[in-house]
């Protein structure tokens, strides 16, 4: 116990509280990308609230977990030891693996409407529906080699 605690917070009503929560704003950086090798993907100004949940849904999606440094443990995808697994296997684990990441985005609430299509002999195309804290449903897709 820490002298001086006792009755520190007797009578402390938490639904009276004279503080508003607010959400911080997701205004960040535009990237123009490019499906093009001989071109870089670059930056064109600002974007926010749903388009920038669309960028952070592609940035988390693309970027392997424990991978680099500059990102916290809780940022981007486990996919690397998905390679070389059964397509069964990967098409049962892919999902919760999108989930868990994309959830982890505190402007992300849940992700569900999966649709999973085989492409080629290592290659699976999934489609999802991210919904956001604000309402909104994002659908998106992406391609994962196994």
């Amino acid at each position: 116990m820490v002298p001086g605690s006792e009755g520190y917070m007797d009578g402390v009503d938490d639904e009276g509280a004279d503080f508003v929560m607010e959400t911080e704003p997701s205004l960040t950086y535009a990237m123009q990308l490019t499906d093009r090798y001989d071109q870089d993907d670059f930056f064109v100004g600002k974007t926010d609230d749903e388009e920038a949940v669309r960028q952070a849904i592609l940035k988390i999606i693309n970027t392997e977990r424990y991978e680099y440094e500059i990102y916290s443990w809780d940022y981007g995808i486990e996919l690397q030891d998905l390679f070389g697994m059964d397509m069964p296997y990967v098409m049962s684990e892919v999902k919760q693996r999108i989930t868990d990441a994309l959830t982890a985005d505190d402007r992300i609430e849940s992700v569900d409407n999966f649709e999973m299509e085989v492409t080629a002999r290592n290659t699976l195309y999934i489609k999802f529906t991210a919904n956001t804290v604000q309402g909104d449903e994002i659908e998106t897709g992406m391609e994962v080699k196994v």
